[in-house]
């Protein structure tokens, strides 16, 4: 089955030290809580190929398991996208523009 391409949209995430062990949530200022769990590729949340603060691009949808807890997913073999902090500022600045 292919993925539905309209349910997945940018979304800036970044490693964080939560809980005892490293975790990927989205970057405040969107319009996805901070708090809330990324399910994405492991290597992400590796400290040893990408330290901890890293940004990434995802392209991520909104999901639950069988009305669990929601949280965003992204597709494993997407590949990664390391933004900077200018380069967060910016698709940051340009998500706030686009909103409605």
């Amino acid at each position: 089955m292919a993925r539905d391409i309209y349910a997945y949209r940018q979304v800036a995430v970044e490693s964080v030290w939560r809980a005892g062990r490293v975790e990927i949530h989205p970057v405040p200022g969107q319009a996805f809580s901070p708090e809330l769990l990324v399910q994405c590729a492991r290597r992400m949340a590796d400290t040893d190929v990408y330290p901890l603060g890293t940004r990434f691009l995802l392209s991520a949808k909104l999901t639950d398991r069988l009305g669990g807890t929601p949280y965003l997913y992204a597709w494993h073999g997407d590949a990664d996208v390391v933004l900077s902090a200018p380069a967060c500022k910016k698709f940051l600045a340009e998500f706030k523009r686009g909103r409605i």
